[in-house]
Formats: C-alpha cells, sequence, structure tokens
C-alpha cells in the first residue's frame, strides 16, 4: 500500500513507511536505486538480524517470562502463585488481561475459573473423616481438599491426579473430583501430593502451555528442536525513532501505570496490605476476604480501637500527589494516541469498504469510471497514514521534555494544524461522500465533493509533513531563544519536497533502509529513517 499524491508511486510518499519490507536476495546486493547496501558479510548478517520479526526463547528464557508473569499477577491481585498460574492459563498468559477483567468483576473471574475465596463445606470438629471417593474413613492429616473443602483421602488424591496428568496437558484444568464442584486444583496442591515423575510431567505441560495457549509465541517446527519464536508485530512509526517507541510500548504494557494508579488512588489495609479504593461514603472500611480486618479510612488505625482522628498530623504526601499528576498526564497522551490507533482501524476498514464496493456504487450513480473516483481511494489512503503519523506524535510529546518550553510550543502547534486538518478531511470522507451514495439528490454537484475532498487531502498532506520534518529535525526550527525560524510556520499551501527524507545519513525512501559505509557503530531504520545503536533490542510495535 503507497501514500500520496500517487497511488502507484513510493517516489511521492514523504512520510510513510510501508508496514513490511520485503526485499529479494538481489537486494543485498546494493545499487544506486535505494536497495540495501552492505559493507562485509558480517554486515549483512547482522542486518538481516535487524529485520526479524521474531524473537528465539530457549526453555530458560520460557521458564523465566512465565515465572515474571507469574510474580506480577501474583503480587497485583496479592493471590497466590498457584492462583496466579491459574488465571493466566485461563488468559492465554496475558497478565494485562488478567489485570483487566480482575478489576472489572472479580466475583465472576473467580467463578469461572474456580477460586473459591471459602469452603463450600466445612468439618470444623471432625478428628477423621470420610474420602469422597473410596468411602474410607481417614484421620484429618490423611486427607487433602482443595478450597471448596470437599474431602478425599491423600491416596485417592494421587491416583486421581496421576490419571490426569499421564492424560495430557488436560491436567492444568484439573478440578475437585466432586461431579458438581469446579474448585480448581493449583500446583501447589499437585506438588505436594505427586510423584516426582508427575510433577516433572506437569511442569513441562505448564511451560508448554506458555507457548501453545499464547497468540504470538509459537514452537519452532525444526525437527527435534525445543527453541520457541515469539512473533513481533512491528508497524511503521516515523517520524518517532525507536527509542521513544521501546519506551512507551514498554511503559503502555508493564505495570508501572497500574502501581501509580494504586498509589493515588488507594490504601494500603493495615493488616493484609492489600490496596483498597473506597467506594462508599463512610470512613468504616472492612477489608475483602480472608482478612476482613476493620479500619478507618482516613488515620488508617483499627476500629475497635478508633477514637478521633480529626487532628492533624504532617505527613509527607508528595508521592500520591506526583503519582496523580503523572496518571493524569500519561492518560493525555494514551487516550489520544490510542484513540487514533483504533480510529486508524476503522478507516483501514472503509477504505475496504469504499474500495470492493462504494466505487462500484458512486461509478454506476455517477456514470463515471472508476479510475474517474481515484481521488476517492487517495483521500482514504492519506487518512490510514495520517493517524498512524499523528498515533505517534503522542507517544513523541510525552517524552518531549518538559522544560524544553519553545519546542513544546511549537511541536504543539504544528500537531494541531495536522490535527484539525486530518479531521476536515476525514470529516469529508466518511460522511459528505454518504450523500452521493444514498436515494434522495445529492445537495451539490458531485464535483464540487471531488473539488473539496482533493483539496483537503493535499492540505493535510502538506500540514503532516511540515509536523514530520520538524520532529525529524528535533524541532530544530526553534532557536536558542525560544522563538522558531522564518521556515518553523507551517503554510497550508505550502510545496513541500518529497521522496528522500531524514536526518543526515538516515535519509532514505518511505519503507526502504539504507546504510552508510562509515556509519559502523549504528544503523538506519526503515521503520522510521532514524539512527539507532546497533544493541538496540527489538520491541513491540503496537
Amino acid at each position: 500500500m503507497h501514500h500520496g499524491n500517487d497511488a502507484e508511486s513510493t517516489d511521492d510518499d514523504y512520510y510513510s513507511g510501508d508496514t513490511a519490507v520485503e526485499y529479494s536476495e538481489d537486494d543485498k546486493d546494493g545499487d544506486n536505486d535505494g536497495h540495501y547496501e552492505f559493507d562485509n558479510e558480517s554486515d549483512d548478517v547482522s542486518a538481516n538480524r535487524r529485520q526479524q520479526n521474531f524473537i528465539g526463547l530457549k526453555e530458560a528464557d520460557i521458564r523465566q517470562r512465565q515465572e515474571d508473569e507469574i510474580t506480577t499477577v501474583s503480587t497485583v491481585l496479592s493471590v497466590s502463585r498457584a492462583d496466579a498460574a491459574i488465571l493466566l492459563r485461563h488468559h492465554r498468559w496475558s497478565a494485562s488481561n488478567v489485570h483487566d477483567v480482575w478489576f472489572a468483576d472479580e466475583d465472576r473471574v473467580r467463578k469461572a475459573v474456580g477460586l473459591l475465596e471459602s469452603p463450600v463445606v466445612r468439618f470444623p470438629n471432625a478428628k477423621e473423616l470420610t474420602c469422597g471417593i473410596c468411602f474410607e474413613s481417614s484421620p484429618l492429616d490423611g486427607i487433602s481438599s482443595a478450597a471448596c473443602g470437599h474431602p478425599f483421602c491423600d491416596e485417592c488424591w494421587r491416583g486421581y491426579m496421576s490419571t490426569s496428568i499421564n492424560g495430557g496437558p488436560g491436567c492444568l484444568t484439573l478440578r475437585c473430583p466432586e461431579p458438581s464442584c469446579s474448585a480448581a486444583i493449583g500446583q501447589d496442591m499437585i506438588d505436594r501430593l505427586v510423584s516426582e515423575e508427575d510433577k516433572e510431567k506437569y511442569a513441562r505441560y505448564l511451560v508448554r502451555s506458555y507457548i501453545e495457549d499464547n497468540p504470538k509465541n509459537k514452537w519452532c517446527p525444526g525437527p527435534g528442536c525445543e527453541y520457541a519464536v515469539e512473533f513481533v508485530v512491528e508497524e511503521a512509526h516515523r517520524p518517532v525513532d525507536c527509542g521513544t517507541v521501546a519506551k512507551w510500548v514498554m511503559k503502555n504494557s508493564a505495570e508501572s501505570e497500574n502501581t501509580n494508579w494504586i498509589l493515588a488512588y488507594t490504601k494500603p489495609c493495615p493488616k493484609c496490605k492489600r490496596p483498597i479504593e473506597k467506594n462508599h461514603g463512610c470512613m468504616h472500611m472492612t477489608c475483602a476476604a480472608p482478612c476482613r480486618f476493620e479500619f478507618c479510612w482516613l488515620c488508617l488505625g483499627a476500629l475497635k480501637d478508633h477514637g478521633k482522628c480529626n487532628r492533624y498530623k504532617a505527613t509527607n504526601e508528595t508521592e500520591r500527589t506526583k503519582a496523580k499528576k503523572s496518571i493524569k498526564r500519561y492518560a493525555h497522551y494514551y487516550e489520544r494516541w490510542a484513540t487514533n490507533h483504533s480510529s486508524r482501524q476503522k478507516a483501514l476498514a472503509s477504505l475496504h469498504q469504499m474500495q470492493t464496493v462504494n466505487l462500484k456504487k458512486l461509478s454506476v450513480k455517477q456514470s463515471q469510471p472508476e479510475s474517474q473516483l481515484k481521488f476517492i481511494t487517495e483521500a482514504w489512503l492519506q487518512i490510514v497514514e495520517c493517524r498512524r503519523v499523528l498515533k505517534w506524535t503522542y507517544a513523541y510529546g510525552y517524552y518531549l521534555p518538559e522544560p524544553e518550553h519553545a519546542k513544546r510550543q511549537f511541536f504543539e502547534y504544528l500537531q494541531g494544524e495536522a490535527e484539525a486538518g486530518l479531521e476536515r478531511l476525514h470529516q469529508c470522507a466518511e460522511t459528505d461522500v454518504q450523500a452521493y451514495l444514498g436515494p434522495q439528490p445529492p445537495p451539490t454537484n458531485f464535483n464540487h465533493f471531488r473539488t473539496k475532498l482533493a483539496r483537503l487531502t493535499s492540505v493535510t498532506r502538506n500540514y503532516f509533513e511540515n509536523l514530520v520534518r520538524a520532529l525529524e529535525n528535533g524541532l530544530s526550527d526553534v532557536d536558542s531563544q525560544g522563538a522558531s525560524s522564518k521556515t518553523a510556520t507551517p503554510k497550508s499551501g505550502a510545496a513541500v519536497g518529497k521522496g528522500k527524507r531524514g536526518r543526515g545519513k538516515a535519509s532514505s525512501r518511505a519503507g526502504r533502509p539504507s546504510r552508510s559505509s562509515d556509519d559502523h557503530g549504528s544503523w538506519t531504520c526503515d521503520r522510521c529513517t532514524y539512527f539507532n545503536t546497533r544493541s538496540l533490542p527489538t520491541y513491540y510495535g503496537l
């Protein structure tokens, strides 16, 4: 897919980066037409590695990632590691998905995966219990049960678990043997009761599930190979450099914002330290089961010993204040980043609808060949690309240093102009065209619509070219006195050069990487035209 004035030509595409890189063996030799150019064989290998869209994982890597995910969920949700593993496996090893559904409706999640908060049956004064499988009586130290409390002797448990484990990976969803019970059996209970051989089998199934249940991971298909591959879905992120993208993606995927939210809007239970959000008016708080500790929200004192707590005591609220400010700022940029991502996906769907259905309708209604309606397709291609660029400018804005007031002002001006232009174009392409597709007579002549949409496409392209050029030049048009130079102010009708753009030697055709022979310590990203250090790892693009 190409973008610009001419959908058939990449040379006219100023700020686009193709979302995939395709090249043949012949391209490696390099030429003056934008193909790859390498100094020697080692550079060839190095460059090819940078183009790979996967990460190899050996067993130790898989286990470490799995343990990290379990630790994260266990810590944030205040559940046991065995319960955390059950939750993660149920949600395809995505900690963020677990957090989302848990905080939205904890009871529903517990019910779905079989994590009971309290026993279904209790035998408080019993010295012996009857096993529900063999119906033999056994002393309490020979009886075990899941969270539900249904009693079975250890021997029957071992037989039940061993049969399930030897039956295959279905043992990872093992439930209580009681037919009417859905309580989950975790790895802690497995490890306590089964043989060493069965423990190893269960652990192996659990490790394999991290690869096989996760849609991003696959085992290497090579015979005898025990490596897995983690696919990296990338997209062009021009005009933002790889380092900024890496930090932004890491921030979005990490638990830093969850931690900030907890710090800003919750308080820890004085007894169990589980974070609690106040969702009622009175100050009398009761921690969730099994803790059930009652305390005062204001002073965190135990309710049974509570007196007056209205007297001021000097405390340091700096961290809470900072956390709230940090969350508010992050939310501003993330919301706009995510919204433009979503709008781009919808624009792609609209483009497909236009190309496959609506152009044919318009061709018939306007008695014009589809080749004469190319301006509509070009408008949608422009919208798709501009949404991508605008999305990444919000990541750029988030990391723009606060003290750089002049640069921030200039950046926000350019971004605002580009965004306003894009909204006008998107509105016209999405709404105005409907008047010419419906049964009613259109309000204006179709040629008027053609002129308007083509003009908005051109103006919006110019706005975004100015924005991209400024960002790739590091907003250098802002002088040391904090004022912008004469060339800094974008003009909607200004002609901006197209084709090869970038930063010095980083210039390349859109979507085509280039490499200069005297830049041995860096490489040019084919997705953003920036120089990057060779040691930069592969990151996810969203």
